[in-house]
């Protein structure tokens, strides 16, 4: 008997150690569920959480739930495990509905239940969801528990509701390094580079030492290029503490550094990674993309690819719009392929570029192609046809794709509105570019920015309608873009109106600083009517400045 024991004792440490395993493939999974049942350990609820977690892990969330719907006694553990299994498959709406039904159970929800459900519900951007889930952790009294609190940071942060989560991280009696990193991170995904800068100073005046978490939270947010002394200056932290020898560190500085346009710098801590990976390839590929180095940027993709690394459809779309800018096809076609062949070309992300690069190197028909074989279609790839069509002058056929997919029930954003607007300026459809501009707001709720008044006032510009467009910029108050006035200008100097021409061009110099396109389009219109005086004045000032104009080139692909 005693023997019968020690087998059975030996046969079940070996099941757990089995058990305890992060993964093991479905096959055995299912094994190991079998011997379970065989033993009549199926309704031991630890046993059966980890058989569970096992199962999502195979991505077999049937057999998860219905070994779950068998259990009599559930646990907390238990609960925990198949709503992180449905939330793990981005089967967002189970989880939340187990998570409700569990509300209602005789199991009372733990930190790391809230933990759970508040990730998925910002990885759904349900807002709702955060709020009703926040409403919950008070109810239980875990408001002021770390876990709960560190996960209601970081889920109204990736949500873009900072002041939000600021007021949890305000309300919680100790902060810990995990919340200090939540709070920093949120601020840097909303690009609030200046709050993130502060909470990090205080973090360590309160004497919590950062970690390479808390210097990716804090990298994120700096996305301009006059940040980039302030990033020098974290990077400088990094090397003092040992922290740039980690991998995604390095990744963030390369793309901090690509994101401020300091490609020499990015290259440099790329080239000081042995192993980088397909992050790092990505921010720099598109560092050069966005800085116009779009010859580096397809140089950069070769390499990448000689390494055996696989693109994803971020790195593809942005070199697709590298190729848009140099309006050379080959590059483009070749890419294109490449999408084919990795199954990456349906991507809505991708299809769009494609189309979008299409149009620009003179092939609209290729981009229209793409857009009718696409599978699936969001407003992205709607706005790439409009304002493919709007390019070429079509500003009716673009109008009837912006109305096609009204009817598909996308909504319109401020790049439909600002294809649109592009689209009627280009065709001289006033009585169309009027009503869109009047929609726009009304009837979609999208507030005009600077890129709809500058097409917006070149369209009542260019078709005779100067005072009419100057009276709109009036009333828009002081505070007025100087491409605006700019755009005025060019339409003044269309017109030869010369009295508005220098109101406008006197608003254009006061708003530029250096004015120098503006001064030389100036120039030019004085020219015209052979004020040599005023045209000697403004050269001069131009070359005070060392500023000169570059000359126009064009060119063909043979």
């Amino acid at each position: 008997m005693t023997l019968v024991w020690y087998i059975m004792f030996v046969h079940f440490k070996s099941l757990i150690f089995e058990l305890s395993k992060l993964s093991q493939p479905l096959t055995r999974t299912k094994s190991l569920h079998a011997l379970l049942i065989k033993t009549c350990l199926y309704h031991d609820p630890f046993y059966a959480t980890k058989t569970i977690r096992l199962y999502a892990t195979n991505d077999d969330l049937y057999s998860a739930r219905n070994l779950f719907d068998e259990m009599p006694n559930r646990t907390v553990y238990l609960w925990n495990s198949i709503i992180r299994a449905y939330a793990q498959t981005h089967h967002f709406r189970d989880a939340f509905t187990m998570f409700k039904d569990m509300l209602t159970s005789e199991t009372q929800p733990d930190s790391f239940t809230f933990a759970c459900i508040l990730r998925a519900c910002a990885e759904n951007h349900d807002v709702k969801g955060v709020k009703f889930v926040h409403g919950q952790v008070v109810v239980f009294g875990l408001g002021l528990d770390s876990v709960s609190g560190s996960a209601l940071v970081s889920g109204y942060s990736k949500l873009g509701l900072v002041d939000d989560a600021r007021m949890v991280f305000d309300g919680l009696d100790r902060h810990d390094l995990v919340l200090y990193n939540a709070m920093i991170a949120g601020y840097g995904s909303c690009g609030d580079w200046d709050r993130g800068l502060r909470l990090f100073v205080v973090m360590r005046r309160m004497g919590n030492r950062p970690d390479g978490y808390t210097v990716v939270g804090l990298l994120s947010g700096f996305t301009r290029s006059n940040l980039l002394e302030i990033g020098q200056g974290i990077h400088g932290y990094c090397l003092r503490n040992g922290f740039d020898s980690n991998a995604h560190i390095s990744s963030v500085l390369v793309s901090m550094y690509s994101r401020c346009g300091c490609m020499n710098s990015a290259y440099k801590v790329f080239n000081s990674l042995s192993h980088p990976d397909l992050v790092t390839w990505s921010a720099l590929i598109s560092g050069f993309s966005q800085s116009r180095e779009c010859n580096k940027a397809l140089i950069f993709f070769k390499k990448m690819n000689y390494e055996g690394r696989k693109s994803d459809t971020v790195l593809v779309a942005a070199l697709l719009a590298a190729t848009a800018q140099l309006a050379v096809l080959a590059p483009g076609i070749e890419i294109h392929g490449y999408a084919i062949r990795h199954n990456l070309d349906s991507d809505t992300m991708v299809s769009s570029a494609l189309i979008d690069m299409y149009s620009k190197c003179g092939f609209l028909e290729m981009g229209l192609k793409v857009f009718d074989h696409m599978p699936k279609r969001n407003m992205v790839s709607y706005n790439s046809v409009i304002a493919s069509l709007g390019l070429y002058g079509l500003a009716s056929e673009a109008y009837n794709v912006f109305r096609e997919a009204v009817e598909q029930g996308l909504k319109p954003d401020e790049s439909t509105f600002c294809a649109l607007l592009s689209a009627c300026s280009h065709a001289g459809l006033i009585n169309e570019g009027r009503d869109i501009f009047k929609r726009m707001d009304v009837e979609f709720g999208v507030e005009a920015k600077t890129e709809h008044y500058v097409h917006f006032v070149k369209l009542l510009g260019m078709v005779g309608e100067l005072e009419e467009a100057y009276d709109l910029i009036c009333s828009l108050g002081d505070d007025v873009d100087s491409g605006i006035w700019g755009a005025l200008l060019s339409c003044c100097d269309v017109h030869n109106d010369s009295k508005l021409a220098e109101i406008v061009a006197r608003r254009v110099f006061d708003k530029e600083r250096d004015g120098s396109k503006y001064k030389i389009m100036v120039s030019n219109f004085h020219a015209g009517n052979g004020r040599w005086d005023v045209v000697e004045n403004l050269r001069d000032d131009l070359d005070d400045v060392g500023k000169k104009k570059t000359c126009g080139i064009s060119w063909i692909e043979i």
